[in-house]
């Protein structure tokens, strides 16, 4: 199946949703009813789901309709607040020095980043793109951002990917639990427990999927959050257990990580430029200031405090 997202679809979808017929929502988007029904036709067929059931007087959503829905909106109000913070740097851009990382690396490594930034240049303002990696890869191509630190995915043609390291995925657990005192866990150890699962939009979870088959069937998936942060307050709380990238958790606060086997889940971080952009004085030492924490808090040990 295709990771493309079918924005059109989704248009379609939601203006169905908000004006309660095709023949308005046609309307709305000046489209003519048969572009309309294309439109959703192909965005079901995509996903494989009905998202709404059509009769003659009204137009309702289906159980998979009523879950996109709240995603779809979020979706569009992230994409339109983007185009505005595109638009606004783009007034501004050569007054500020720019970074984009995802948000799980970004939280062990932005605070020495941004003061190391401050030290050097006392007066310059920074701007802290923590995104996706759909939205970072937009970010550079659109010139918005000099540099990214991200995920290595399927490469566009016009950006350059430098491989930095492989994050390997670990176990949180409470300090207090039964495995925090092993040296590592593997995954049938995990098979009773209580695991708490980030959102599949992050990526994360289908990282996990992908390199386990169908060894992830046997899991017991009890919660969902849709964010790491989230994810980590519901181990401290004792609700379950969870799997992310091991530079998304910070030293103590409560929490053990252990690295998990047979088999290892791994993530490739990369920095991404344009092929055609020369990395400026500044955006070079930037970008090397955040690979080198990278690869220190990478060889760091998280075994909490």
């Amino acid at each position: 199946m295709s990771s493309q997202i079918d924005f059109l679809g989704i248009q379609a979808f939601l203006a169905i949703v908000e004006t309660g017929s095709f023949q308005l929502a046609a309307s709305q988007l000046n489209l003519s009813q048969t572009a309309i029904s294309h439109r959703m036709r192909k965005l079901e067929d995509s996903l494989g789901v009905r998202l709404v059931v059509r009769t003659t007087r009204e137009v309702t959503l289906t159980e998979a309709g009523r879950a996109l829905l709240p995603r779809a909106r979020s979706a569009v109000k992230e994409l339109a607040s983007s185009c505005d913070t595109v638009r606004k740097h783009g007034q501004h851009a050569n007054d500020w020095l720019t970074i984009a990382c995802l948000p799980t690396v970004a939280i062990g490594i932005l605070t020495p980043l941004l003061l190391a930034c401050r030290d050097r240049w006392p007066d310059v303002p920074v701007r802290v793109f923590d995104n996706s990696v759909i939205e970072i890869a937009e970010l550079v191509a659109s010139r918005t951002a000099a540099f990214g630190i991200t995920v290595l995915q399927s490469a566009r043609p016009e950006l350059a990917v430098e491989r930095i390291i492989d994050e390997p995925f670990v176990l949180v657990c409470p300090e207090g639990h039964a495995l925090a005192s092993r040296s590592h866990v593997r995954w049938q150890d995990l098979h009773d427990a209580s695991l708490i699962r980030i959102s599949l939009p992050s990526g994360n979870s289908m990282t996990i999927d992908d390199t386990l088959g169908t060894q992830r069937d046997t899991l017991r998936w009890r919660y969902e959050a849709q964010h790491n942060g989230m994810a980590l307050e519901m181990v401290r709380g004792g609700l379950g257990l969870t799997i992310v990238p091991k530079l998304s958790v910070v030293n103590g606060h409560g929490l053990r990580t252990l690295p998990i086997t047979d088999p290892p889940v791994v993530r490739a971080l990369c920095v991404v430029t344009r092929r055609d952009t020369v990395l400026s004085a500044e955006d070079a030492w930037v970008k090397e200031q955040a690979v080198d924490l990278i690869k220190a808090r990478a060889r760091e040990g998280h075994d909490g405090a």
